[in-house]
């Protein structure tokens, strides 16, 4: 029998690159976007070609009737959840300063990053619950983090403020779940090339540059997708609530 995953955000960039690590170690993947099936039809091919089986579900996560249309069809097509990766985020569309954030763009931000995750989490917990125990547990959710989670960004203060409301998460999650037999862990890229930090490439060019990231590249999605993917296999049943830095050493403090 194979596991089945869900993974939000994965038509593109992190998500993309999560699926397709999935898929590779046999699970079937549902993924959640918000833009038509067209739009990634040569992506979803792709997976077809390396034979991964994949349920597209166009939705936003920040919606109840997208979410539990995602666990529904899901449900409905593969007959359980085994793991579920959140990963489904957004910055702000306009940098501002700290003193001139919008509560339109709060509310955005956070409803994507933060609330969606959390009932997304809601749902499938209560469905990996209720069905039958088939692997080594019943269940592994990881949230895709940031180093945002921790470190102030005074021009997206609305996205810090998302990913460390997702470390809390992970940690309360954990907590409830564990005795159930589900472990829940989060990943937190640094910096990762992708379409969110296009917008900014000439500033993070520079700091990789001036030595900032001891490993001194760009992340790429595959880096994020090894580390998620550890963290949904059998190798992991007796850690939860704990998280990882996919960052190339950004976290570590130096003189």
């Amino acid at each position: 029998m194979k596991k089945t995953a869900i993974v939000t955000g994965g038509s593109r960039g992190i998500g993309y690159a999560i699926v397709q690590r999935l898929g590779q170690e046999g699970c079937q993947v549902a993924i959640l976007a918000s833009s038509e099936q067209a739009r990634y039809q040569t992506a979803l091919d792709h997976l077809t070609e390396q034979g991964i089986e994949w349920l597209y579900v166009q939705g936003s996560v920040d919606s109840a009737a997208s979410r539990e249309e995602l666990v529904r069809k899901t449900v409905e097509r593969y007959g359980r959840i085994d793991i579920l990766v959140n990963n489904a985020g957004v910055a702000p569309v306009e940098r501002k300063d700290l003193l001139e954030m919008t509560e339109e763009s709060f509310d955005r931000v956070v409803g994507i990053n933060t609330r969606g995750t959390l009932f997304l989490t809601q749902l499938a917990a209560r469905q990996m619950i209720r069905q039958e125990q088939v692997f080594a547990n019943k269940g592994h959710i990881v949230n895709v983090g940031s180093c945002s989670a921790e470190v102030s960004s005074i021009s997206r203060g609305e996205y810090c403020i998302s990913k460390a409301a997702v470390a809390m998460l992970t940690t309360l999650f954990a907590d409830r779940l564990a005795s159930e037999g589900i472990v829940v862990n989060e990943v937190r890229p640094g910096v990762i090339a992708t379409d969110m930090t296009s917008v900014v490439t000439e500033k993070y060019d520079k700091l990789i540059a001036d030595g900032v990231f001891p490993i001194a590249r760009w992340g790429r999605p595959e880096d994020v997708a090894e580390m998620v993917s550890l963290f949904c296999s059998d190798r992991v049943l007796y850690t939860t609530g704990s998280y990882v830095d996919v960052d190339g050493g950004f976290h570590i403090k130096r003189l």
